[in-house]
């Protein structure tokens, strides 16, 4: 079973957490520490982590990182879309390998773009189209995986239609990658999430072992994906076993195993560092004193910031992401404040236990209809917006039976000509006005993210105010823009939702 799976990652077991709020040592040692018994804990400087806010900071990020990037770049995606605002990217990752090429005569940097395959090849022109020049031009450099389900086969997968096979499962995690300059974000490399879609994004600057650890992970993923060829056709990996055509149970158990070393070695490598770090700096404390302010001016600012990468991948029995934000929900204390937010409000049971029952206060943010992004959608998508209004329609009237409405808060963010896709979580300790944890990344805390898709996130946990403000602001500025949802919500005229939907909703909430 996918527990039986996990089993290396539950020893030593999570502890009770007995430590007061935030009593972050230089050890290391907080309320938190308990999430690096599962995951690799890297301690960095909170003035390496920027937080961005617009979709535009978020794009002229991009292509400035591709730009200067040396040795790597690391994009994992959804998808890449085709217009005009990606082909620009798609040019500075071209101008980037020629100057590499040109400067040295025989280029040290490579490029490894990691995709889904059924949303990358959907339509004539698509992910794959965009990305097959740069593979001609640069076959030694540049490495396109594509990622299949290993759900998606047989009758199945010769029976659903595109799109409609998008929702078995997908390549869903968010990571771009230059050098050691790492952005973890919910966004996709299309030009909605570089114009008016509004997510979340975080830069991780000179970060070389947060960078190693997605590198590693992009690569165990593209290890088990379809491998883009220059002529437009895919093909395994020599020895791999195919995710559709081949043994679903052994492409399985060698994908999990593959990610579970990246897991497990970062794990290692950073509990030596730690001990080392930890070991000489005691040694070297009277030494240190001794210097004057030039030397220390060299050393690298003091960790203030711990992250922890969430990896979710059910379909290879991974379940680390699960297991850490029901816990965190679980311990959240009474009157610690839990701010929630999601583009696709389809919580699962699980987590909405856990919200009516816990002690916590929870402000949930989430799409109203009009800036869903399937509003307006042809065909039977059109009426997913609705689905979800019935869904929380649903886990509204919960909260009311159960008399928790000053507890457990839904807001709905409306912004005119703009979509909404942010999810995340900030979490505030009692009695602070500043989180201290916040995960950021691709899950949206639903069915699909547990269940069927590939995601990762991470937990950033600081002490650090500057970074604490910053979090904050996020928050604030994501949550101006909504309104409170009460009984009269749903008595609107845009929140009707036909029969059929309601009838059809049950059946198929676990695919969207």
């Amino acid at each position: 079973s996918s527990w039986l799976l996990l089993a290396p990652l539950l020893t030593p077991p999570v502890p009770v957490i007995t430590a007061p709020p935030c009593s972050l040592c230089p050890e290391g040692a907080h309320r938190f520490q308990w999430i690096g018994n599962l995951v690799p804990e890297f301690g960095i400087s909170s003035s390496h982590i920027k937080v961005l806010s617009s979709p535009a900071e978020f794009y002229e990020l991009l292509k400035v990182q591709i730009k200067s990037a040396k040795q790597r770049v690391v994009m994992a995606s959804l998808y890449l879309g085709t217009g005009l605002l990606e082909q620009e990217l798609v040019d500075c990752l071209e101008e980037t390998l020629e100057k590499s090429l040109q400067a040295k005569g025989s280029s040290d940097l490579r490029v490894s773009i990691l995709l889904d395959y059924t949303r990358g090849s959907r339509g004539r022109k698509n992910s794959r189209t965009m990305l097959i020049p740069l593979l001609q031009r640069f076959p030694e450099q540049v490495r396109v995986s594509l990622f299949h389900t290993p759900n998606l086969r047989g009758l199945l997968r010769l029976l659903i239609p595109e799109r409609f096979n998008e929702t078995i499962g997908l390549q869903h995690i968010k990571v771009y990658l230059f050098d050691d300059n790492v952005i973890l974000s919910g966004a996709n490399l299309s030009d909605l999430y570089f114009t008016n879609r509004q997510d979340r994004y975080v830069l991780l600057q000179d970060s070389p072992e947060i960078a190693d650890f997605f590198t590693e992970l992009v690569d165990a993923i593209g290890d088990v994906s379809l491998q883009l060829q220059r002529d437009d056709t895919v093909q395994m990996m020599e020895g791999m076993v195919h995710p559709y055509q081949g043994d679903k149970v052994a492409y399985c158990e060698i994908a999990n195993r593959r990610v579970m070393e990246v897991i497990n070695s970062a794990r290692t490598r950073q509990e030596l560092l730690h001990a080392k770090t930890f070991h000489s700096s005691q040694q070297g404390s009277s030494l240190l004193s001794q210097k004057g302010s030039q030397a220390s001016g060299d050393l690298k600012p003091e960790p203030d910031t711990w992250i922890y990468p969430l990896i979710q991948m059910k379909p290879f029995g991974i379940q680390i992401d699960e297991m850490v934000t029901e816990t965190l929900l679980t311990e959240a204390e009474r009157d610690a404040r839990i701010y929630l937010t999601t583009g696709y409000f389809n919580l699962t049971q699980a987590y909405m236990d856990l919200i009516l029952g816990t002690r916590a206060e929870y402000r949930i943010l989430l799409a109203s209809p009009e800036v869903n992004g399937f509003f307006g959608a042809k065909g039977v998508a059109g009426a997913i917006p609705a689905a979800y209004v019935y869904i929380e329609h649903q886990f509204y009237s919960e909260v009311c039976y159960l008399h928790q409405q000053e507890r457990v808060q839904l807001q709905e963010y409306s912004r005119a000509g703009w979509t909404f896709h942010a999810k995340g979580l900030w979490l505030y300790l009692a009695g602070s006005d500043l989180p201290c944890l916040t995960l950021i990344g691709s899950p949206n805390f639903g069915y699909r993210s547990v269940h069927r898709d590939l995601e990762a996130q991470v937990a950033i946990v600081t002490e650090n105010k500057a970074l604490q403000q910053q979090l904050h602001q996020e928050q604030e500025q994501l949550y101006l823009c909504s309104g409170v949802v009460s009984s009269s919500t749903f008595e609107q005229p845009n929140r009707y939702v036909k029969l059929w939907v309601k009838l059809v909703t049950p059946l198929i909430k676990n695919f969207f």
